[in-house]
């Protein structure tokens, strides 16, 4: 079967003709090597299945170490109708639940629930109401401080969302956070949709609670398929991207399932990985060069 391997380079790791040849060497690519952007190349390859994840082995070990983001894709159904994305750590550049929980002084004992929950060390929704119940009291128009001071989104989020709504994709954020911020990230981004938990207040304080149903992995992954039915288009057409446990199952469910800096469950799960590069990366791995790219002012993002 036909597969492509594409090899994208960042401002700290220029991919260079000395590394392409390295991984072209390895993976017997004799065939035209597509230039997509001054730091993203990639060949196509003829591979059993059996031989797929080999494959992609030797190119790894060929960059001897060098940081560059590397992904083995179908060559068929590149540029996908559907982004479905997480928000925390992955559309952002913080988990908006530990930011709250700095500002009802209760960070450390939030930040390593979090942290242990993505590693898929405990179960998620539990981890959630224990989080939220050590803010109970917190008043509400802490969320609008939170949002204002902490939270941007991550580079190339304009960008991806722009580029693939410009080809007809649908965009929807699922997050297993908060719909004060998903509301507010999605409108920034360029999100047709969005879906998180509630917090619940009482006279304007947090109550220690959330709204029920919870939404977490399978909720991520029945929003993944009601998408695609509604918008009558198949699981491969569907582009799939976070960093956590709970984001796990949408993404190999995807026909391009992307962990992006992610913690090492979901990185070694995923069928494709984005570690050192931006959300731009993401264009580049469903073939789409720089030169199609539609940009819409990612300096803002800072």
């Amino acid at each position: 079967m036909d597969m492509v391997l594409t090899l994208v380079g960042n401002a700290r790791q220029p991919l260079t003709t000395k590394l392409i040849g390295a991984v072209r060497a390895v993976v017997d690519a004799p065939g035209t090597l597509v230039e997509l952007g001054p730091d993203a190349a990639e060949f196509t390859l003829n591979l059993r299945p059996a031989d797929i994840s080999g494959t992609e082995q030797r190119a790894i070990g060929a960059l001897g170490g060098a940081t560059i983001d590397l992904a083995l894709t179908a060559a068929r159904n590149r540029r996908k109708r559907l982004l479905i994305a997480d928000m925390d750590s992955t559309m952002i550049t913080v988990e908006c639940i530990d930011e709250l929980a700095d500002f009802a002084g209760v960070r450390d004992a939030v930040s390593g629930i979090t942290e242990r929950a993505m590693r898929g060390e405990i179960d998620f929704e539990g981890a959630l109401l224990e989080r939220v119940g050590l803010m109970q009291g917190l008043p509400e128009d802490v969320l609008q401080q939170a949002f204002d001071a902490r939270v941007r989104l991550t580079d190339g989020a304009r960008t991806l969302l722009a580029t693939m709504k410009a080809s007809g994709a649908h965009a929807a954020l699922v997050s297993g956070g908060f719909t004060y911020f998903t509301e507010r990230v999605a409108a920034q981004a360029g999100f047709d949709e969005h879906h998180a938990n509630t917090l619940l207040f009482t006279d304007g304080k947090l109550t220690g609670d959330v709204g029920r149903p919870i939404l977490g992995r399978q909720a991520k992954l029945d929003q993944l398929n009601r998408i695609t039915d509604m918008l009558g288009i198949g699981l491969d057409d569907a582009l799939a991207v976070g960093d956590g446990a709970n984001d796990l199952a949408m993404i190999q469910a995807s026909g391009l399932g992307v962990a992006f800096h992610a913690k090492p469950m979901t990185a070694n799960a995923a069928a494709a990985r984005v570690s050192h590069g931006d959300l731009t990366t993401l264009l580049y791995y469903q073939g789409i060069p720089g030169s199609e790219w539609t940009t819409v002012g990612e300096e803002q993002d800072q």
